[in-house]
């Protein structure tokens, strides 16, 4: 089983809406049984909430349906995942603190893919809490979900 895990800062925003739409594209491609989802914050002022209702919106918006609550990055979520890909850097910057990178996990921004596929202009995901911005956010996270499931199908030979 390949495991994903989408890391920001509270996990109510940016991470949730990832878990939710890369989970909606994987069980589209059929590969639920192969690759499993989740998500995490770094900071744990959320601990037990729902999604923001902004990205909760975004979700509903396009037909994703999501029901995790909040939690924090565990030691045991860092030694499980094969992927841990983050928002920004300031959270990358965080988990690659306290990663132990002789397990060979693969770490890093979740838009990197799309970025190097020529999907998007920026590597980060900005943070819509205050702005309210989930609109956009979707749209680089959709984007970033796809490119991710695109490498993983190629590195795994998962048709």
């Amino acid at each position: 089983m390949i495991s994903v895990l989408f890391v920001c800062a509270g996990n109510i925003c940016r991470s949730p809406m990832a878990e939710g739409i890369f989970a909606h594209l994987v069980e589209q491609a059929g590969l639920s049984d192969r690759i499993e989802v989740d998500s995490a914050g770094t900071g744990s002022w959320h601990v037990g909430e729902p999604p923001h209702r902004g990205t909760m919106a975004a979700l509903r918006q396009h037909d994703i349906s999501y029901s995790g609550r909040a939690r924090r990055i565990t030691q045991a979520d860092l030694d499980h995942f094969d992927y841990i890909l983050t928002a920004d850097r300031e959270n990358l910057s965080y988990v690659r603190r306290v990663i132990d990178h002789s397990r060979g996990a693969q770490v890093g921004l979740l838009l990197a893919y799309a970025y190097d596929a020529g999907t998007v202009r920026t590597d980060e995901v900005p943070d819509p809490y205050y702005v309210g911005n989930f609109d956009e956010v979707y749209t680089l996270v959709r984007a970033g979900c796809e490119a991710l499931l695109e490498h993983i199908r190629a590195e795994h030979n998962l048709n």
